[in-house]
């Protein structure tokens, strides 16, 4: 059994879900910028067919990969777990805390 054995088609589904909203995001804001794949994978110091795995949203993507995209991209990325049903928008799904988090630090919490 893995670690998510109750329901693993379901959270197979979920993770593909997440990351096709991650390369759809990161596409969108590529497009924004006027950047290219090319452009990013040199930004990050990686190859075009790395960038290549992180946007066909097959690969596993982790946190770090994440973080490297936003870090290269000089980009912050919001992750917001919201109730289903309801909008993702931070502020809807009731987040005491709305403002994202830059990739190279946590917001300081007193």
């Amino acid at each position: 059994m893995g670690i998510f054995a109750r329901d693993e088609n379901r959270t197979t589904l979920a993770a593909s879900r997440i990351a096709r909203q991650a390369t759809a995001s990161l596409a969108g804001l590529l497009a924004g910028q006027g950047k290219t794949r090319s452009d990013l994978a040199a930004a990050m110091g990686v190859s075009p067919g790395r960038v290549s795995q992180i946007m066909s949203g097959d690969a596993n993507l982790t946190v770090r990969t994440l973080a490297a995209v936003a870090e290269a991209l000089d980009a912050d990325v919001q992750i917001t777990f919201c109730a289903r049903g309801q909008s993702t928008d931070a502020k809807a799904c009731g987040s005491a805390d709305s403002s994202p988090v830059r990739s190279s630090g946590l917001s300081a919490r007193h």
